[in-house]
């Protein structure tokens, strides 16, 4: 499913995921798209979640059993495999296949979050992919997400890497009333960042 090879260095979990994956309530249901041979669904597990992992590669699959339910599909060129189920994670990382993006939304579960992260426009100048279809355009999935409330989202270049990688995370927010009928807000806790004291600023 995955439709460009993925560098080495995604062997590893995300950062982006391990920090935001804390929005995604506890046990909950968890998604991985194009999962290949699951470093996500492997951690997600441990934490808790109950996985699901999608792939085209039953190669790849097979080393998941007794972790996830595994589902093979070619989700390009054959229907959506999950009709109708939700879930309160979707997690979507190294993939980018734009006629996907209304399926994901509908599989989120009211209040279910999801965690983006693929290579954006600029990637060509540095290394694979370089094939536009697979690069994001600036913004783009914040326009993707413009029905979500959007909690995180990064979109430029990593010289460690290197690489230039857009990244989102978006929660399907369900409207709270509190005590008096005014709105709760919820609180979609940050985390990874140094805290600062109150006036700080300049």
């Amino acid at each position: 499913m995955n439709s460009h090879p993925h560098p080495t260095i995604d062997s590893a979990v995300s950062p982006w995921v391990t920090r935001y994956a804390h929005l995604i309530k506890a046990s909950g249901r968890v998604l991985d798209v194009a999962c290949g041979s699951g470093r996500h669904v492997r951690w997600l597990a441990s934490q808790g979640h109950q996985l699901t992992g999608l792939d085209r590669d039953a190669q790849a699959l097979a080393g998941l059993q007794g972790v996830a339910r595994c589902v093979m599909a070619d989700i390009e060129n054959g229907p959506w495999p999950l009709p109708g189920e939700t879930f309160d994670g979707v997690v979507v990382t190294n993939y980018l296949w734009r006629e996907l993006f209304p399926t994901l939304l509908q599989s989120l579960a009211p209040d279910g979050v999801l965690i983006y992260e693929t290579f954006a426009q600029g990637q060509q100048t540095v290394g694979r992919p370089a094939r536009a279809e697979f690069l994001l355009q600036p913004g783009e999935l914040l326009r993707q997400c413009s029905t979500l409330r959007v909690v995180a989202f990064e979109d430029g270049f990593e010289p460690a890497q290197p690489r230039y990688v857009q990244r989102i995370v978006a929660v399907n927010e369900v409207p709270r009333q509190g005590l008096q009928g005014l709105p709760t807000p919820p609180r979609h806790e940050l985390r990874g960042l140094p805290m600062t004291e109150p006036g700080a600023g300049s």
